[in-house]
């Protein structure tokens, strides 16, 4: 396995670019299977989670062309059975469910997995397309699935907020589905905007994504189009924290602010300079930090996964912070590895209470999930002395040429291949 090793303290300087948003192209992808033609993608992430998401849908039988950042997909698909190959590795794999259940009558997919960061039961999937009238059952591990769709009024409410693959496998099955199809208490986030526009695009009939309510009429047939994803507001948050963590100045290209409104406003708090550009933003930092306290929430609320790379700030600001985990309540696994490198973290339940330290020390330390791993290369950044991050195949699910680009703002950074012992 790979690891990456960050020598700290150098202040990042100069632009990057943010790459298309995994969270966008994932679903986008799987709605192109609706259609009755030819998709072209633009600005799609070259990770490891595109990567899977595109083995999967060929061994579905679709044919696709890859060139850079783009992608052409003929939605070929001769079956409809997802192994457990592929979408074990993978969580987002579970939002070919509802298009390939509208699109073929049937559908076999195996329970998702992903990131080890709690439990994130599928149980709003199941209950939103059986409202629409699919007969479920759980087989083996795997999800059957099976039925003509008519639209029906849903209630995605949870436990913690709206599913956000939830209401996009709804929003793709209703699009097929007969009649009208009303979903209450939907997710928000912008890359289900995204979702919307490209459905919308091929011919169906959405309205109301972004909102407290969608209503969607559902149509015949849906015709491939060319669309290009927005971008990576995960990549964009990441980025914006290095420069501050790191003491320098970085302009963010290719980020659209108004996605990122409550971290901006939340680290303007903690006294980071933020200055807002047509495409995108500049950030800087000298003084020290001044604690925070937060609460994620689901969008428009402060995003889970910048959670731990915020909290990586936080660990040395001037004075107590508290961050409360209001999506995913055991996402605090990577806080052990953070203490190894002197951060004064203490866990009670669904929070963190962080006394700021002046200093973070280099460390072995191993990633545990796609953020996480993210977290621990910012501390990585700010730390005095050497870094040694491994798992780091977490970190390629979800980041486009990261050793590249933090390169390239001047950070000591590499990526080797860990000695077997």
């Amino acid at each position: 396995m790979d690891q990456i090793i960050i020598q700290g303290g150098y202040p990042l300087r100069g632009e990057v670019h943010i790459s298309g948003a995994k969270n966008s192209a994932l679903p986008i992808l799987a709605a192109a299977l609706l259609a009755e033609g030819k998709s072209i993608l633009k600005n799609i992430p070259r990770v490891k989670d595109v990567d899977t998401m595109l083995k999967i849908i060929s061994s579905l039988g679709a044919e696709i062309t890859q060139r850079g950042d783009n992608i052409e997909l003929n939605p070929t698909v001769k079956k409809s059975f997802a192994s457990y190959e592929f979408v074990s590795t993978m969580r987002a794999s579970i939002c070919l469910l509802g298009p390939l259940l509208a699109k073929k009558g049937e559908v076999k997919i195996s329970l998702p997995g992903g990131c080890a960061i709690g439990p994130r039961p599928v149980d709003l999937h199941l209950k939103g397309l059986q409202r629409l009238g699919a007969e479920i059952k759980i087989e083996d591990g795997y999800i059957v699935a099976r039925g003509e769709l008519s639209g029906n009024n849903i209630d995605l409410r949870g436990p913690f907020g709206s599913s956000v693959l939830a209401t996009a496998n709804i929003m793709m099955a209703a699009c097929l589905a007969k009649g009208k199809t009303t979903i209450f208490h939907p997710a928000r986030e912008p890359e289900l905007v995204d979702l919307a526009n490209f459905l919308n695009k091929m011919g169906g009939d959405i309205k109301g994504a972004g909102g407290r309510k969608i209503e969607i009429e559902g149509v015949k047939n849906l015709e491939g189009k060319k669309h290009s994803i927005i971008p990576d507001r995960i990549e964009a948050a990441t980025y914006i924290i290095a420069g501050a963590i790191s003491r320098g100045e970085v302009e963010i290209k290719e980020a659209n602010p108004e996605h990122l409104s409550f971290l901006l406003k939340k680290l303007k708090q903690a006294g980071v300079q933020i200055v807002l550009r047509p495409r995108g933003l500049i950030v800087r930092a000298k003084e020290r930090f001044r604690p925070l306290h937060l609460a994620t929430a689901p969008y428009p609320g402060f995003p889970t996964d910048v959670q731990p790379l915020i909290s990586v700030l936080l660990s040395l600001a001037e004075g107590k912070s508290v961050v409360k985990e209001g999506v995913y309540p055991n996402r605090f696994v990577y806080i052990g590895e953070l203490q190894r490198m002197g951060a004064n973290i203490i866990p009670r339940e669904a929070e963190i209470i962080i006394q700021g330290v002046n200093l973070l020390k280099g460390a072995k330390v191993m990633a545990s999930d796609i953020r996480a791993g993210a977290a621990l290369i910012l501390a990585g950044l700010a730390a005095e002395g050497e870094t040694t991050v491994s798992r780091v195949y977490h970190i390629d699910r979800g980041y486009e040429d990261l050793i590249k680009k933090l390169s390239g703002l001047g950070a000591k950074i590499k990526r080797k291949k860990e000695r077997s012992s």
